[in-house]
């Protein structure tokens, strides 16, 4: 019998199927370096960016973090939006270990995830509907206290490389 195929998995999903344990943290922020931060629904003291596993092994770190982006904020940054542009492969990349009460969403053995970050720099003001099967609130806050208020440390770190990713990757 072959195993059952990796693909992501949610509470009412058929439970043979699971998470691929590669992800996106997309760090959303304004010229300013306010970061967006949501708060997960299932966890009241989880502030973090938006992140989320590929749908497929076939889809890109790039579309995973366009559609997770879109999912979770209502932020539209598809190829051909005004937001498209913003959207900044950073080229860094945290392996980490799968936070134990969230490891029945991966296959049997699965026990560390490969997170691609990317940076999406948006106007202030930029309006943000979240998902309120996953998210219960936002915040823009200065990287700094973002960094501060982040539950993962990879999502910490990335935000406090914010002003040297942002000044180095929109000047290239």
């Amino acid at each position: 019998m072959s195993p059952p195929p990796l693909t992501q998995s949610s509470p009412v999903s058929d439970p043979r199927r699971f998470k691929i344990p590669e992800s996106v943290l997309v760090v959303i922020y304004t010229p300013a370096l306010e970061v967006l931060l949501i708060r997960r629904a299932d966890a009241p003291d989880f502030w973090q960016s938006v992140t989320g596993s590929k749908d497929a092994l076939d889809e890109s770190f790039e579309q995973t973090a366009v559609r997770e982006v879109l999912e979770e904020t209502g932020i539209d940054c598809r190829p051909g939006t005004p937001l498209a542009a913003g959207l900044r492969d950073w080229q860094l990349e945290n392996v980490y270990h799968i936070y134990p009460h969230w490891r029945h969403r991966y296959a049997s053995g699965v026990t560390r995830n490969t997170e691609h970050l990317f940076g999406l720099m948006v106007p202030a003001g930029t309006p943000v509907r979240l998902s309120p099967r996953e998210h219960s609130a936002y915040q823009w806050l200065p990287y700094r206290q973002a960094a501060q208020a982040c539950f993962s440390p990879s999502n910490a770190q990335a935000c406090l490389l914010l002003s040297k990713l942002a000044d180095a990757k929109e000047s290239a």
